[in-house]
């Protein structure tokens, strides 16, 4: 009795604070106790202090097999839903009744719920992995045909281009449909991208874009080749018309070369009156002079070397010990030659033709001067062919003699038919003949018109190693003062100088470093009068004077 009165004034207590909390927490009479200071944390310390009594209440009257009419059937069921209520709070908690212990799960239980729970997570995480990665395959699969349908329309723009010159109204018109193709290929991949329409299988779709962009590329290259084919067609026909309008001016200019040196510059001189003769009517005939001996030089050169003839040994015969700047100067040194041996007896009247036997009346200087005068308009070989045994036409078979040595015309000719009929005043029409007449003319008219000046022009050259001089010399290679190793001197004189009561023109020299050099040693310029009959005179009238 006084057990089951204990167990009963224990239940009813528990009943009663039970009862209590229960209506308290209720969701129905929760807002009706308002007013109480409970809540769910009041709750769960109840349940953590008096579960036990109240689970060891409910586990006795279970023993006890209390009748049903010993409690009423509204706390019946009131006891079975508290007893689960706790007993789900127990085993949250994780707490169970054993004999009146709680008991706390085990470390491999709990090791086992986190390897669980890990595992769990893993496979969480790797299912997004994969599709994280699938998601960025598929965008480069998009890409990828961006890029190649990119390329296919740069290859339809380059057909169009193509195709508009020359202009092919076909070609225009399939390019045209496979670039608005390809734009719209590109349309519906900007809509794909939109609403995230991703092909299901990327790899194979990156192959074939790939292959596709080659193609594309390729064809691109393949009508770059074709326009670049095209265009060198269109150059090598530029070219061809070029050479052809080359070959056509070159004509034209060897034509106008050719009246030049028949007539040159003279005409200017058609007016000239012997009283209003200057210097520089003078220096214009010498220019024109020199262009004929430079022409003929050429002519001769080409010659030479179509023989193949040494022209280093050639040369060296001419002028020895002589340093070049470079391989083409040695052509002055021919020049030299020819200048040399036309303008012998150049300060002679009729370049002594006659010996001393020139009258009086013919020495006058108006003379020489009808001479130019008459000379300067005419055309040599139809004056050569009217007059072969006139004065001029003796200096022309004079000259050549002197100028062109046999050998030169057998190697050049093969024989010396040309030498034979001058010798008996019979002129040849040959090219090489007629250069050589051309320039004896100017020379000629240059000795005419020396001969017009009252008193008459002198004529002199620069002793090999003298020292340069601007006021007498007139380099014709500019090499030489570039040059700072040492003061060059003068190898040897191209064109002879001249001087005109007051007026010097300039002698054309060379300029060279010397292998046996002149030392110690100046030159004195001494004026010479075309009066002198010494030729060697006339040639070396630089007087070398030791210090």
């Amino acid at each position: 009795m006084d057990h089951n009165g204990g167990l009963l004034s224990s239940f009813n207590f528990a009943h009663m604070e039970l009862e209590y909390y229960a209506c308290c927490l209720s969701p129905v009479c929760y807002k009706n106790t308002a007013h109480l200071d409970l809540d769910l944390c009041s709750y769960r310390n109840f349940c953590m202090t008096h579960s036990f009594a109240v689970v060891v209440i409910c586990d006795t009257l279970q023993m006890e097999a209390v009748k049903p009419s010993a409690v009423t059937p509204s706390k019946s069921k009131w006891i079975r839903s508290l007893s689960k209520v706790l007993h789900l709070h127990t085993a949250t908690a994780g707490i169970v009744p054993d004999d009146g212990v709680q008991k706390v799960k085990s470390k491999d239980t709990e090791e086992w719920n986190d390897s669980k729970t890990a595992k769990r997570l893993s496979k969480k995480f790797d299912s997004l992995h994969d599709e994280e990665l699938e998601r960025k395959v598929a965008l480069e699969a998009l890409i990828a045909k961006i890029f190649a349908t990119v390329s296919a329309i740069k290859a339809g723009y380059a057909q169009l281009q193509h195709a508009q010159s020359p202009y092919d109204a076909e070609g225009i018109q399939a390019a045209d449909q496979l670039i608005v193709t390809d734009l719209k290929k590109l349309s519906e991949l900007k809509q794909c991208f939109l609403k995230k329409q991703y092909d299901p299988s990327p790899e194979h779709t990156m192959i074939l874009a790939d292959i596709q962009e080659q193609k594309s590329l390729s064809k691109t290259f393949e009508i770059m080749g074709k326009k670049l084919e095209s265009q060198l067609k269109l150059k090598e026909s530029e070219i061809i018309f070029l050479r052809e309008k080359l070959d056509e001016s070159n004509k034209h200019n060897r034509l106008l070369e050719k009246t030049l040196n028949q007539s040159g510059q003279l005409f200017v001189l058609d007016k000239l009156q012997l009283s209003s003769l200057t210097p520089s009517n003078f220096s214009t005939v010498l220019g024109q002079t020199v262009k004929s001996i430079r022409s003929f030089v050429r002519l001769m050169l080409d010659e030479m070397k179509s023989a193949d003839w040494d022209i280093n040994a050639a040369t060296s015969s001419i002028e020895q010990g002589v340093v070049y700047w470079k391989a083409d100067d040695k052509c002055f040194t021919f020049e030299s030659f020819i200048c040399r041996e036309m303008f012998k007896a150049f300060h002679h009247p009729y370049f002594s033709l006659y010996g001393n036997s020139v009258s009086e009346g013919k020495r006058r200087p108006q003379v020489f001067f009808d001479r130019f005068m008459e000379m300067k308009s005419v055309k040599v070989r139809e004056y050569l062919a009217v007059k072969p045994k006139s004065t001029f036409a003796k200096f022309c078979r004079t000259k050549y003699l002197q100028v062109v040595h046999p050998r030169m015309e057998s190697s050049f000719f093969g024989n010396l038919s040309n030498r034979d009929m001058v010798n008996s005043y019979q002129f040849p029409d040959t090219m090489f003949f007629s250069l050589f007449t051309e320039m004896a003319k100017r020379v000629w008219l240059l000795h005419c018109l020396a001969f017009a000046f009252e008193p008459e022009a002198s004529i002199f050259q620069i002793s090999k190693g003298c020292r340069f001089s601007e006021v007498y010399m007139e380099s014709v290679a500019e090499e030489a003062f570039l040059s700072s190793e040492s003061e060059p001197r003068v190898a040897f004189t191209v064109v002879p100088g001249f001087r005109i009561h007051k007026t010097v023109i300039q002698a054309q020299v060379y300029l060279s470093q010397l292998k046996t050099r002149l030392e110690n040693h100046v030159c004195m310029y001494v004026r010479y009068s075309l009066g002198c009959h010494s030729i060697d005179s006339c040639f070396h009238i630089m007087l070398v004077l030791c210090y």
